[in-house]
């Protein structure tokens, strides 16, 4: 179960919707069942709640992920990932990283200023602070799914397309890349949907076993829900499910038998 949360936030990554309207707002909440087959081995939410920060308002996204059962005493995960993002320009002002996965843990603060393109990043667990340049248009893990939701076209999408953008995590830029593969009707735990579905690129090796070992299908609406998540792993597969929502912006459309 290492890698919990990151997976399902990563995941999220796909999520795209033209700027006409947005996508998300407060109260939006989802939760995901993570599972190897019928074996439940954790869960993961996502919570956007309003807030400000230095006088902004921004929507504060959390992101908690912890193993349950027998996978808690195997493998013990427990992931918090916060974002402070702008109401209007979808850009993060502060990311959260605190997390324990088998003893591995991280506890840092990275604050971004915009106008000089500088991240702060406080690592806590080390009494260390360091400052990093980053590109035009960067977003952090969680930041990047509701920027994609709200900024990104997905009605002119073609099979074979792949989106990149910018990203910034822990201490290093990323260029993160994205495949679209095409459309299919999935049957959910809510009934059968319309989905889109993506291939993120990933790093093979330590988690993954090959750079395209994801695939993810998120709802064809104007919400872009996130429904199911295949992953091959470096040691079996793993699917996280989504089993409870509740504050969508928009109807959410079920196919009627």
């Amino acid at each position: 179960m290492k890698k919990l949360l990151t997976l399902l936030i990563l995941f999220s990554n796909i999520f795209y919707f033209s700027a006409q309207e947005r996508s998300y707002g407060d109260g939006e909440y989802f939760k995901f069942r993570v599972h190897y087959g019928f074996v439940t081995a954790g869960y993961a939410t996502l919570k956007v709640q309003e807030a400000t920060i230095n006088g902004k308002d921004v929507y504060h996204v959390r992101g908690f992920g912890e193993t349950v059962g027998v996978s808690k005493w195997f493998f013990h995960v427990e992931d918090d990932y916060q974002s402070y993002i702008d109401t209007e320009k979808d850009i993060p002002y502060r990311f959260i990283r605190k997390i324990n996965e088998g003893g591995y843990t991280k506890d840092i603060q990275i604050d971004f200023n915009h106008s000089t393109k500088r991240a702060t990043v406080n690592d806590k667990e080390h009494n260390e602070t360091t400052v990093f340049s980053f590109p035009e248009d960067t977003q952090d893990m969680i930041s990047a799914f509701y920027y994609l939701r709200n900024q990104l076209d997905t009605e002119n999408i073609k099979t074979g397309d792949v989106v990149e953008m910018n990203m910034f995590f822990d201490k290093e830029n990323y260029k993160f890349r994205l495949k679209f593969l095409g459309k299919e009707v999935l049957d959910t735990n809510f009934g059968r949907v319309r989905t889109l579905i993506f291939r993120p690129y990933v790093q093979s090796g330590r988690v993954f076993k090959e750079k395209e070992s994801l695939t993810v299908w998120i709802s064809d609406d104007k919400n872009k829900i996130p429904l199911l998540v295949k992953a091959d792993l470096a040691v079996g597969s793993l699917k996280a499910t989504l089993t409870e929502f509740k504050g969508l912006q928009h109807s959410f459309k079920i196919i009627a038998d």
